[in-house]
Protein backbone atom coordinates (compact mmCIF):
# COMPACT_ATOMS: atom_id res chain seq x y z
CA UNK A 1 0.00 0.00 0.00
CA UNK A 2 2.82 2.44 0.79
CA UNK A 3 4.19 2.28 -2.77
CA UNK A 4 0.71 2.92 -4.21
CA UNK A 5 0.27 5.90 -1.89
CA UNK A 6 3.66 7.30 -2.91
CA UNK A 7 2.59 7.03 -6.57
CA UNK A 8 -0.53 9.09 -5.81
CA UNK A 9 1.55 11.82 -4.17
CA UNK A 10 3.92 11.80 -7.16
CA UNK A 11 0.88 12.36 -9.42
CA UNK A 12 -0.17 15.28 -7.24
CA UNK A 13 3.17 16.99 -7.72
CA UNK A 14 3.63 16.10 -11.37
CA UNK A 15 0.17 16.40 -12.84
CA UNK A 16 -1.66 18.96 -10.69
CA UNK A 17 1.21 21.25 -9.69
CA UNK A 18 3.80 20.94 -12.46
CA UNK A 19 1.54 20.38 -15.46
CA UNK A 20 -1.48 22.30 -14.17
CA UNK A 21 -3.87 19.45 -15.01
CA UNK A 22 -6.77 20.55 -12.79
CA UNK A 23 -9.05 17.71 -13.88
CA UNK A 24 -6.84 15.20 -12.04
CA UNK A 25 -8.00 16.66 -8.69
CA UNK A 26 -11.15 14.53 -8.73
CA UNK A 27 -8.99 11.41 -9.05
CA UNK A 28 -6.55 12.45 -6.32
CA UNK A 29 -8.67 13.94 -3.50
CA UNK A 30 -11.54 12.65 -1.38
CA UNK A 31 -14.72 14.79 -1.44
CA UNK A 32 -13.93 16.00 2.11
CA UNK A 33 -10.16 16.47 1.68
CA UNK A 34 -8.85 18.87 4.34
CA UNK A 35 -5.79 21.04 3.73
CA UNK A 36 -3.77 22.43 6.66
CA UNK A 37 -1.42 25.23 5.57
CA UNK A 38 -1.18 28.44 7.55
CA UNK A 39 0.66 30.12 4.65
CA UNK A 40 -2.13 29.68 2.08
CA UNK A 41 -5.71 30.93 1.86
CA UNK A 42 -8.46 28.58 3.02
CA UNK A 43 -10.27 27.37 -0.09
CA UNK A 44 -12.57 24.94 1.71
CA UNK A 45 -12.56 21.16 1.29
CA UNK A 46 -12.36 18.58 -1.46
CA UNK A 47 -11.02 18.54 -5.00
CA UNK A 48 -12.43 21.98 -5.88
CA UNK A 49 -10.42 23.58 -3.06
CA UNK A 50 -7.23 22.11 -4.50
CA UNK A 51 -8.07 23.25 -8.02
CA UNK A 52 -8.45 26.78 -6.60
CA UNK A 53 -5.15 26.51 -4.70
CA UNK A 54 -3.24 25.25 -7.74
CA UNK A 55 -4.83 27.94 -9.93
CA UNK A 56 -3.81 30.69 -7.49
CA UNK A 57 -0.14 29.70 -7.50
CA UNK A 58 0.09 28.63 -11.14
CA UNK A 59 -1.46 31.95 -12.24
CA UNK A 60 1.03 33.90 -10.12
CA UNK A 61 3.95 31.66 -11.18
CA UNK A 62 3.25 30.20 -14.66
CA UNK A 63 6.64 28.45 -14.72
CA UNK A 64 6.08 26.90 -11.28
CA UNK A 65 8.06 23.70 -10.78
CA UNK A 66 8.01 21.44 -7.71
CA UNK A 67 10.57 18.70 -7.26
CA UNK A 68 10.19 15.87 -4.75
CA UNK A 69 13.50 15.58 -2.91
CA UNK A 70 12.47 12.78 -0.51
CA UNK A 71 9.37 10.61 -0.37
CA UNK A 72 8.69 8.38 2.64
CA UNK A 73 5.59 6.31 3.26
CA UNK A 74 4.28 4.18 6.08
CA UNK A 75 0.77 2.81 6.02
CA UNK A 76 -1.66 5.54 4.97
CA UNK A 77 0.82 8.42 5.55
CA UNK A 78 3.19 9.83 2.92
CA UNK A 79 5.77 12.52 3.67
CA UNK A 80 7.30 14.52 0.83
CA UNK A 81 10.20 16.92 1.25
CA UNK A 82 10.17 19.15 -1.81
CA UNK A 83 11.72 22.16 -3.45
CA UNK A 84 9.97 24.69 -5.63
CA UNK A 85 10.91 27.51 -7.97
CA UNK A 86 9.14 29.91 -10.27
CA UNK A 87 8.92 33.49 -11.51
CA UNK A 88 6.31 35.94 -10.23
CA UNK A 89 4.47 36.91 -13.43
CA UNK A 90 0.84 37.11 -12.24
CA UNK A 91 -1.23 38.42 -9.33
CA UNK A 92 -0.74 36.60 -6.03
CA UNK A 93 -3.64 37.47 -3.71
CA UNK A 94 -3.34 41.17 -4.52
CA UNK A 95 0.46 41.23 -4.84
CA UNK A 96 1.25 42.61 -8.30
CA UNK A 97 3.76 40.66 -10.41
CA UNK A 98 7.36 41.52 -9.57
CA UNK A 99 9.03 39.51 -12.34
CA UNK A 100 11.39 38.08 -9.72
CA UNK A 101 12.28 34.40 -9.37
CA UNK A 102 12.14 32.43 -6.13
CA UNK A 103 13.37 29.08 -4.85
CA UNK A 104 12.00 27.58 -1.64
CA UNK A 105 11.53 24.26 0.09
CA UNK A 106 8.70 22.64 1.99
CA UNK A 107 7.28 19.49 3.51
CA UNK A 108 3.93 17.83 2.89
CA UNK A 109 2.52 15.11 5.12
CA UNK A 110 -0.46 13.47 3.46
CA UNK A 111 -2.96 10.96 4.79
CA UNK A 112 -4.60 8.77 2.18
CA UNK A 113 -7.90 6.93 2.36
CA UNK A 114 -8.95 4.33 -0.22
CA UNK A 115 -6.39 5.53 -2.76
CA UNK A 116 -7.12 9.25 -2.44
CA UNK A 117 -5.67 12.13 -0.45
CA UNK A 118 -7.91 12.74 2.58
CA UNK A 119 -5.80 15.23 4.52
CA UNK A 120 -2.65 17.27 3.93
CA UNK A 121 -0.38 19.15 6.30
CA UNK A 122 1.94 21.51 4.42
CA UNK A 123 4.75 23.67 5.76
CA UNK A 124 6.81 25.78 3.35
CA UNK A 125 9.06 28.83 3.35
CA UNK A 126 6.45 31.50 2.61
CA UNK A 127 8.55 34.24 4.25
CA UNK A 128 11.56 33.30 2.14
CA UNK A 129 9.44 33.44 -1.01
CA UNK A 130 8.05 36.87 -0.11
CA UNK A 131 11.55 38.15 0.65
CA UNK A 132 12.86 36.84 -2.68
CA UNK A 133 9.97 38.55 -4.47
CA UNK A 134 10.91 41.79 -2.71
CA UNK A 135 7.52 42.29 -1.04
CA UNK A 136 8.86 41.69 2.50
CA UNK A 137 12.18 43.17 3.65
CA UNK A 138 15.21 40.94 4.07
CA UNK A 139 16.64 40.65 7.55
CA UNK A 140 20.03 42.33 7.27
CA UNK A 141 22.84 40.41 8.94
CA UNK A 142 24.86 43.57 9.58
CA UNK A 143 21.87 45.19 11.29
CA UNK A 144 21.58 42.18 13.58
CA UNK A 145 25.32 42.36 14.32
CA UNK A 146 25.05 46.07 15.09
CA UNK A 147 22.07 45.46 17.38
CA UNK A 148 24.03 42.77 19.26
CA UNK A 149 27.00 45.11 19.64
CA UNK A 150 24.75 47.87 20.97
CA UNK A 151 23.09 45.47 23.41
CA UNK A 152 26.48 44.22 24.61
CA UNK A 153 27.71 47.80 25.06
CA UNK A 154 24.57 48.72 27.01
CA UNK A 155 24.98 45.65 29.24
CA UNK A 156 28.63 46.36 29.98
CA UNK A 157 27.91 50.05 30.77
CA UNK A 158 25.13 49.14 33.18
CA UNK A 159 27.33 46.69 35.08
CA UNK A 160 30.03 49.28 35.80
Amino acid sequence: MSEQNKAIVRRLFDELWNKGNLSVADQLFTPNYTHHDSSSPDFGHGPESERKRATLYRTAFPDLRLTIEDLIAEGDIVMARWSCHGTHKGDLNGIAPTGKPFTISGVTVARLLNGKLAEGHVNWDALGMMQQLGVVPQFAAKDQTAAKAQAAAATSSSTR
